[in-house]
């Protein structure tokens, strides 16, 4: 099944999901009431998500003056992907990583922390970036901003379920109890198998716009290195946002776990290395830093 088709049953599963416990405490007219909320609850978080998320994380915006070697990696990995310049934004953090935000191509932004820029050379940067660019690019930061607040609103539901259920399941207590334990279950599940599928697509259209699959395999393996033994005090605090970032924030795992909010490092890695060794790209390629040489990456 391809990422997308598997996107496509997984959203259609919350959505069922969700107007499913709708009917079940008031039959119809409850599953009318839990669209409308559910609309609503959407509209709001497309609308401010990525404000929201750049705050919470203290990140501050950069330009071709503050920061400008980052800025014009941005701009020609934009020009590459054939898509708007999205804000860039600096994340005073040690661990290495990144997340993109924003409801639209038009009205988007990519961060970095401190750590990234420090640690990776630049065509590792320059694949995590493109890896954030695709995200964008896909619309996922519009997907996850909607199956996040699914989940929740189901969670909402369930409880509400077991406060003011007198309709289908009223008389059954039981059921009620059961409805608001599974229901959040089911859908923090489905939302981590999205999160997971947008993953893998964005790794793969990340590698096609910065040129080189191997500089995003060398990045991932990187970044997980330094992310398991150096804490993101934000993303420990707001972990509800871990989905979003290249690398889980909060812990490693080692297999595709059904509670991953992110694929194995290592199955990322393997899906690029076959990805480079399709198009004929067996070792990564040396690019100069910006300013200490002329940019010959394929971003310029």
């Amino acid at each position: 099944m391809t990422g997308y088709l598997k996107t496509t049953v997984l959203m259609a599963a919350m959505t069922g999901l969700f107007l499913g416990i709708g009917y079940l405490i008031a039959g119809a007219g409850g599953a009318l009431i839990a669209l409308v909320v559910a609309a609503g609850m959407n509209a709001f978080a497309w609308w401010n998500s990525d404000k929201m998320v750049l705050r919470m994380h203290n990140a501050r915006p950069v330009d071709a003056h503050t920061a400008p070697e980052l800025q014009e990696m941005v701009v020609q990995l934009a020009r590459n992907a054939n898509m708007p310049v999205p804000a860039v934004y600096i994340i005073d953090e040690d661990q290495p990583n990144a997340f993109a935000t924003g409801r639209n191509p038009d009205n988007a932004a990519v961060a970095a922390t401190t750590g990234l820029l420090k640690r990776l050379s630049q065509e590792e940067l320059a694949a995590v970036m493109a890896h954030e660019l695709a995200h964008i690019r896909n619309y996922d930061t519009l997907i996850m901003t909607v199956t996040a607040t699914f989940a929740g609103a189901i969670s909402m539901l369930a409880n509400l379920a077991l406060l003011f259920g007198r309709g289908r399941n009223g008389s059954n207590p039981i059921a009620l109890i059961a409805m608001m334990f599974l229901a959040p279950l089911a859908a923090g599940l489905v939302q981590m198998a999205i999160s997971r599928s947008r993953e893998y697509e964005a790794d793969r259209a990340g590698a096609e716009i910065c040129g080189n699959p191997l500089w995003l395999a060398a990045a991932l393996k990187r970044i997980q290195g330094f992310a398991a033994r150096i804490d993101n005090a934000a993303a420990e605090r707001n972990p509800a946002t871990a989905h979003m970032f290249i690398i889980n924030p909060l812990h490693a795992f080692k297999h595709d776990k059904l509670f991953s909010t992110h694929p194995s490092t290592e199955n990322r890695v393997a899906a690029l290395e076959k990805l480079a060794a399709e198009t004929g790209q067996s070792r990564p390629s040396s690019v100069p830093r910006s300013g200490r040489g002329a940019q010959t990456g394929p971003w310029a």
